[in-house]
């Protein structure tokens, strides 16, 4: 319904326009879709036929999506009915740590080639330690090093969202272009993969890489240091148009893919399933919203904050993010990306919409899949 009544507005306001208008600068944070933006989702809502409940949940999603303040996409996939529902899904986000999704993706295809023993060690130095959220980073500088297997800087990287560990892969496996092959020969044209963790992350706060930015706050004190006007351009260069840019409906769409089995070996798809299930990071995301019986593997992704405004002030934060794997208690699954590209929105309201979105599925799965559809089919369960 609010479809057809959005096509409704819209054709009455272009017969009398020559041309349609951004209600906001390009860069600008709005707390709903711009009129340009409305007419382009609502093409896409009709290019296909659908059935109530995915009318349903594509309201729950617009409503969701637009009361947030910031640049949202949201995609839901749904591979038993091959149906696809979003807000602004199509649009690029930046990823963050969801983008170590594709590092291990690489990994695990270099070793069902036969390129890569996962059992393999490396071993980090000072000089391999990376920005921001590092565990490994305590070890090494106690020890001068810490060495250990390929399988397990995975590992680290995707259930701890180490950035050293996911670096240390990345740099075996080629570096940002062999994940670029990949995801073109994966068919994942609206996925990007950015320079690196050191450098894109510099780039954003107006730096360049140095080494000594790995250790204490070495970088934050820096990044304070920097011109507000360099690197408030820096901070919109990125979220206009971000070089990890994803759209949720690419990331929903490779999720279900990989579920399935279509990307990589069993034993690999396996091991990489059971890495997402074990993800520890964001536990208020959307797997806070989860209902009674339902499960998530997931990956998160954090950005940089823009803390250049006056004490106690909203800051603009570059990515906020949480895409999945949802199974609900009778075994059907859905795929989730929820990618907040810009926001200054309070920390709870961006975990309140996830859970929203989560609760969204669960009713869109108890209308599809019939009555007894959130309860478990083993009679011993709790």
């Amino acid at each position: 319904m609010r479809t057809l009544l959005l096509l409704g507005l819209c054709a009455l306001v272009i017969a009398g326009l020559s041309t349609c208008h951004l209600t906001e600068a390009t860069g600008g944070v709005s707390g709903a879709p711009s009129f340009e933006e409305r007419v382009k989702q609502a093409a896409e809502d009709i290019a296909v036929e659908r059935s109530p409940e995915e009318e349903w949940l594509d309201d729950q999603l617009f409503a969701l999506g637009s009361d947030l303040q910031g640049k949202t996409g949201i995609a839901v996939y749904d591979p038993a009915r091959a149906r696809m529902i979003h807000f602004n899904g199509t649009n690029l986000y930046p990823q963050q740590s969801v983008s170590k999704l594709w590092v291990a993706l690489t990994a695990l295809d270099m070793a069902d080639r036969g390129l890569l023993d996962l059992g393999e060690g490396g071993t980090v130095r000072v000089e391999d330690l990376a920005v921001f959220h590092s565990p490994i980073r305590r070890s090494v500088v106690a020890n001068g090093s810490f060495s250990t297997s390929y399988r397990d800087f995975l590992s680290r990287a995707l259930t701890e969202s180490d950035n050293t560990a996911n670096d240390m892969v990345l740099r075996r496996v080629g570096g940002p272009e062999a994940v670029r092959e990949v995801l073109s020969r994966k068919g994942f044209a609206d996925i990007r993969f950015g320079p690196g963790e050191r450098p894109m992350q510099s780039q954003i706060a107006g730096l360049e890489w140095q080494q000594a930015f790995a250790l204490g706050k070495t970088f934050f004190d820096v990044r304070k240091t920097v011109p507000h006007d360099v690197r408030q351009a820096a901070f919109e260069e990125y979220v206009t148009n971000p070089v990890d840019g994803a759209t949720p409906v690419a990331i929903a769409a490779a999720l279900a893919r990989l579920h399935e089995g279509a990307l990589l070996s069993d034993s690999s798809t396996a091991q990489f399933l059971a890495w997402l299930d074990a993800v520890k990071s964001g536990p208020n995301r959307l797997k806070g919203g989860l209902p009674e019986g339902w499960r998530i593997a997931h990956k998160t992704g954090t950005g940089q904050v823009l803390d250049i405004v006056p004490k106690g002030a909203p800051a603009d934060q570059s990515g906020y993010n949480d895409v999945g794997i949802l199974t609900a208690p009778d075994g059907s699954i859905y795929t989730v990306a929820v990618m907040i590209g810009r926001t200054n929105a309070p920390v709870p309201e961006r975990m309140d919409m996830m859970h929203g979105v989560v609760r969204a599925i669960a009713g869109y799965h108890q209308m599809v899949a019939g009555p007894g559809a959130s309860a478990s089919d083993d009679p011993g369960s709790d």
